[in-house]
């Protein structure tokens, strides 16, 4: 590395003209400068430049070491041009992981960002197994819930709260929608079972009241992905507990009903994490202020 450096002085001194313009360029001292060509010339035991009491000049074989040096030198300016302009703007591959239930709004969140600067690109890697940031190369992972502990470092982005959703073709024609959730415990339900846990058991607010309620399911259909519990939902074959950013248009279109508006369902914390906290790529840092902003209504 060592020799790196020098060949670097050198080059620099042959671009200024003199070991003393040359210092000034390195923010070093002309005495320093001529040191290290005076190491240079001693390794290769030639001569690489002639000095007069005014100027300097190359020699044969400075001639030859200059032309590697200043291909040297300028490869790693064009490095460092390169890592400037990624810590400045958002270009090269952006990759994101996160659990399947939140491939569109992550495609909301970051869709102004895609369409603002063309030269960036984004991989998307969902996987309800999370997936491994290092050897994946995870620029940004969004996560659901708990976190394991880990050197990354964890930013909230919001709650995702839950709605227990019903086709209408479940209930009766003009029934009266449940009001308390032991009306809900008779009905079929479409359950979750992550591999790992099977929810039967949830538990129920109401905050204008503060009464909690235990609801007991009985699942007719257990389902291991949170799109399939929707579709199967939205068929007709039994209630289930859905994400909200999911369900909010088929809800506003009357596709599926949301019962128990009033009480409080539960919910999931929202969570980006990153590699480190700081001297982030630029990419990184926009997706991640793009992702703040989206969902940062769901944290109120």
């Amino acid at each position: 590395m060592e020799d790196l450096n020098r060949m670097a002085v050198f080059a620099t001194v042959v671009e200024q003209g003199s070991m003393s313009a040359a210092a000034r360029t390195l923010g070093t001292t002309a005495s320093a400068v001529s040191q290290h060509i005076r190491q240079l010339e001693a390794q290769s035991g030639l001569p690489l430049l002639q000095r007069t009491t005014r100027k300097h000049s190359l020699t044969e074989a400075g001639q030859r070491f200059y032309a590697q040096c200043a291909v040297m030198l300028q490869a790693a300016r064009q490095a460092r041009a390169e890592l400037e302009a990624e810590r400045e703007e958002p270009i090269g591959e952006l990759r994101i992981a996160a659990v399947l239930g939140l491939a569109a709004p992550l495609g909301r969140a970051l869709a102004p960002l895609l369409h603002a600067h063309p030269q960036l690109r984004l991989q998307l890697l969902l996987d309800d197994a999370h997936t491994d940031l290092v050897s994946e190369r995870i620029d940004l992972a969004v996560r659901l819930g708990s976190l394991p502990d880990s050197t990354w470092v964890a930013r909230p982005l919001g709650r995702l709260p839950w709605w227990i959703c019903a086709a209408p073709s479940l209930l009766a024609p003009q029934a009266q929608l449940p009001e308390h959730p032991r009306q809900l415990g008779a009905l079929p339900w479409i359950v979750r079972n992550t591999g790992k846990v099977l929810v039967t058991e949830l538990r129920l607010q109401h905050p204008a009241t503060g009464a909690t309620a235990q609801l007991h399911t009985t699942p007719r259909i257990i389902c291991n992905q949170q799109q399939g519990l929707q579709q199967l939902c939205s068929e007709g074959l039994g209630l289930a507990r859905l994400f909200s950013l999911d369900v909010a248009e088929p809800v506003e279109s009357g596709q599926l009903l949301r019962l128990l508006p009033d009480w409080d369902c539960g919910s999931l914390d929202i969570w980006a994490i990153t590699p480190q906290r700081h001297a982030l790529p630029a990419r990184v840092r926009l997706a991640l202020a793009a992702l703040q902003a989206h969902f940062a209504p769901l944290a109120m």
